[in-house]
């Protein structure tokens, strides 16, 4: 199991921790922040970039494929339904939308290039957020 526990600070400035590592989140000032670190969307497509990357390297290690560099660059926006190619027929008015544009550097045959293109997909973070999410919300008063 993995957990993360997130305390607000002041304002909007919120630090989270694992029990190993600390970091922050924030608000821009445009919206009321202090920008004092990345918002909430931008942590979870940096949580999206680094597991591609991740998954990447340790399928190439494991395949013994020389990877040169990696870098996985994500964009998060709301679109209409109707603008969606690939949308459900039932959406309606906005959905959201994350584009990848994720560059492989090395020397690969063919095979190996589509075979990369699918890993890259394939990453636990990115086919977490295309299943969807179960919750079980508990809000507390203390």
């Amino acid at each position: 199991m993995t957990q993360i526990t997130a305390t607000l600070s002041s304002g909007t400035e919120v630090e989270m921790s694992n029990g190993r590592h600390t970091w922050r989140a924030d608000e821009p000032v445009s919206v009321g922040g202090a920008d004092t670190g990345p918002n909430p969307y931008e942590l979870l497509l940096g949580s999206l970039a680094a597991c591609t990357c991740i998954t990447l390297a340790l399928y190439c290690r494991h395949k013994k494929i020389t990877l040169k560099k990696v870098t996985a660059s994500y964009e998060f926006d709301r679109i209409h339904a109707k603008d969606c190619e690939d949308c459900d027929d039932d959406a309606k008015g906005f959905i959201d939308h994350i584009t990848s544009d994720v560059q492989i550097s090395g020397d690969f045959d063919d095979a190996q290039r589509k075979r990369l293109a699918e890993v890259a997909e394939r990453c636990p973070v990115h086919k977490t957020l295309a299943k969807g999410v179960s919750f079980s919300d508990n809000a507390r008063f203390g």
